[in-house]
């Protein structure tokens, strides 16, 4: 497959300016090429939590038992598989040992299999995810994905214990995690999809996960390529201030950079198919005279041998034209937004949660403010869940009285969603 890189920014610094920024735009596309061959290995791990909290009620586990059997029957042939039951400790449903390639018979013994998960026990994540390592080591040519599926806290480990396991675990697989019911911890799974570069999202209700395990399971077979990571090039005396991915999802790489070169940095991205994701990156730059010109940054992606699939230049040029310096661009504006608007309501959903109403009053109707103006309608409605909302121009709200836990954490584990800025048919560069 290929790579295009698109580079969207206002290049243009006011005297003495320093800081650079750029929304940079990276599709994957096309068939695998002697450059950039597809991934013919796979492995899927698929972790179900069977604690004893899944047996209530009974249609819980039943529910992530028929999931698990959809999510299997949605596995490309001679996919490599396993199926972990997850309590304080994890315990391997099928097969016994290692993993498997999918086939007629495997899929029908590891639904056969899955009559043997019970309900029982406490939940220790990390031991999941340790467990998980170790189906996938051995592997690195393939790409390496699992399902994580718990529907409460991680009791029977520290956070200390689980960032020790999210250290140890960054770069294994990728882990797309869910939370099934609400007494589970939003921000505790966020801190597991963040490290092992995966998503979060809750399921409601048991009865959603069939479905939920069908697109994720279909999601990871589209991927055609594994650990590919963004390159980052910048001219001496620059500073890198982050790295974001800001689309689909907000997901902070700033730390997760690995030096790779002179003043060369390589940034984790995951497994990549037929997408488009933006980032947004900032650097700051020594200041230049008026009318001198600097590449203050240079983007590529990057495969695990080092090859680099697709460029793109971040420029830095300074004026003493206040018009052209004061110009913002609409796509680092929007992300800007986006990013602000995850804080407001996580703040907004804090502050509630604690009683302060004066606070979560101001953040919430900022975030409704932050929604309207920059299109992102399925959060707005999300957010009329939680506030009745007088004005979404100006962000006046009343805090709803009742609230379902649903609407809620729903509200909390969707705000790092965003929504795509608004492009013409063909971009001119500028935004």
């Amino acid at each position: 497959m290929t790579f295009s890189v698109d580079v969207f920014q206002n290049e243009y610094l006011p005297e003495q300016g320093r800081e650079v920024n750029a929304i940079v735009t990276v599709t994957g596309s096309g068939t695998a090429t002697p450059a950039a061959p597809a991934s013919d290995r796979r492995v899927e791990v698929i972790i179900v939590d069977t604690s004893g909290s899944m047996n209530y009620p009974p249609t819980k586990l039943a529910a992530a038992k028929q999931a698990t059997a959809v999510a299997i029957d949605t596995l490309r042939d001679d996919v490599l598989f396993a199926v972990v039951a997850g309590s304080h400790v994890a315990h391997q449903i099928y097969p016994a040992a290692g993993v498997v390639p999918a086939t007629p018979s495997s899929r029908a013994q590891a639904k056969a299999a899955l009559a043997l998960m019970r309900g029982d026990g406490g939940t220790a994540i990390g031991q999941w995810l340790l467990h998980a390592q170790r189906l996938v080591a051995g592997y690195d040519d393939a790409i390496r994905h699992a399902i994580l599926l718990t529907d409460g806290n991680n009791q029977h480990e520290t956070a200390e214990e689980l960032d020790r396991v999210l250290t140890a675990t960054r770069g294994a697989f990728t882990v797309d995690c869910r939370g099934v019911g609400t007494d589970w911890q939003v921000a505790e799974l966020r801190r597991v999809a963040t490290a092992l570069l995966g998503t979060v999202d809750i399921v409601a209700e048991p009865a959603g996960l069939a479905d939920d395990f069908r697109a994720m399971t279909a999601a990871s077979m589209d991927k055609t390529l594994a650990d590919v990571a963004l390159r980052l090039w910048t001219p001496q005396g620059a500073t890198v201030r982050f790295v974001k991915q800001v689309a689909p999802d907000i997901l902070d790489l700033t730390s997760r950079r690995v030096e790779s070169g002179p003043r060369t940095g390589d940034y984790p991205t995951g497994s990549w198919g037929g997408e488009s994701r933006d980032y947004h990156v900032c650097v700051e730059v020594p200041p230049a005279a008026v009318g001198d010109r600097m590449l203050a940054g240079r983007v590529s992606m990057v495969l695990p041998d080092g090859t680099a699939l697709g460029q793109g230049m971040v420029l830095a040029v300074w004026t003493d034209d206040e018009g052209l310096s004061t110009r913002i661009n609409k796509e680092v504006a929007h992300y800007t937004g986006q990013g602000e608007l995850a804080e407001a309501i996580q703040e907004g959903l804090a502050a509630r949660k604690s009683g302060d109403v004066e606070r979560a009053t101001a953040k919430l109707g900022r975030a409704v403010a932050l929604a309207n103006r920059l299109g992102n309608e399925d959060t707005a409605k999300l957010l009329a869940k939680v506030v009745d909302v007088e004005d979404p121009v100006r962000g006046t709200v009343r805090l709803r009285a009742a609230v379902t836990g649903v609407d809620e954490m729903t509200l909390d584990t969707r705000s790092t969603k965003t929504a795509r800025v608004r492009r013409p048919t063909t971009p001119d560069g500028e935004g």
